[in-house]
């Protein structure tokens, strides 16, 4: 029996390590700085985006991959498979789910194709895409593959620290007004998703402070399987917090991976995230 194909965008973070030992094709979202335009991951690594956002004159912003890029995968996997599984970031936070779902119809194949909103972004997206691809790789049908989807779905849970609001007003994610306040108080604010989208979960008074309510946030989950940290430019930050959840979670299941583009730029250095399932 052929497995079924895993796919999910650059947006899930998940490291090349991880797709590549659970066979999930990434399929990178664009990185425009001015009219340069660099796949995420492939032309552009996350050390050279943060130093450019750190120094560039120019702020980047991003896009979702074209329908033709899908269609291109959704064509080579049809040669293995019957049956895909698209896993992508929230529909609310990007329009990577909608050129998924154009791709279809481009790819011009008889393989079933089932593309799905995850709802999350980040790690959260990716733990959902490991779940699926486990199942997969085990021989597991196609609706055995969408019920451990739509589970993980709703399972997954996230939260991010920021280090500044600078990035998200630069990206036109909030308003000015906004900004200028939480960048006088000095407060680090904390990113949840809520139905799809991005929600301020709340201040901290410090980035310390901000780390442990990452921490008490992974703790305050019942039945925890797995976590994800992401981290932009913290990895010290992010090896701490690591050995304080492994206090609780075996650290094989705790999964260290970098922030990448789709958020990045957004949330830029300094940006935190813990996702649990």
């Amino acid at each position: 029996m052929i497995a079924v194909k895993i796919v999910t965008d650059s947006g899930s973070d998940l490291s090349t390590e991880i797709a590549k030992a659970l066979g999930i094709t990434i399929v990178p979202v664009y990185i425009y700085f001015g009219d340069k335009v660099y796949r995420d991951g492939v032309d552009i690594s996350a050390d050279e985006l943060y130093q450019r956002v750190l120094k560039g004159p120019v702020h980047p912003t991003t896009t979702q991959p074209m329908p033709s890029d899908f269609a291109n995968v959704y064509q080579e996997l049809s040669r293995e498979t019957d049956a895909i599984v698209s896993i992508h970031l929230s529909a609310r936070t990007s329009g990577t789910y909608n050129a998924a779902l154009q791709a279809i119809e481009m790819a011009q194949t008889k393989c079933h194709i089932e593309v799905v909103d995850s709802l999350s972004v980040s790690m959260g997206l990716g733990l959902i895409a490991m779940a699926a691809a486990r199942v997969a790789q085990a021989g597991g049908s196609l609706p055995e593959v969408m019920e451990e989807t739509k589970k993980a779905i709703k399972q997954v849970r996230l939260l991010g620290l920021l280090d500044t609001l600078k990035y998200l007003l630069l990206g036109g994610r909030i308003t000015k007004a906004r900004a200028l306040v939480g960048i006088l108080l000095k407060v680090k604010p904390l990113l949840t998703i809520r139905d799809g989208e991005l929600v301020q979960a709340g201040l901290a008074r410090s980035y310390a402070k901000g780390v442990d309510q990452l921490y008490e946030f992974v703790k305050s989950i019942t039945g925890v399987q797995e976590v994800a940290i992401v981290y932009s430019t913290v990895p010290d930050e992010a090896n701490s917090l690591r050995k304080r959840i492994g206090s609780f979670i075996s650290e094989e299941r705790i999964h260290m991976a970098r922030l990448g583009a789709g958020l990045g730029v957004h949330g830029g250095p300094g940006t935190l995230i813990v996702a649990a399932r």
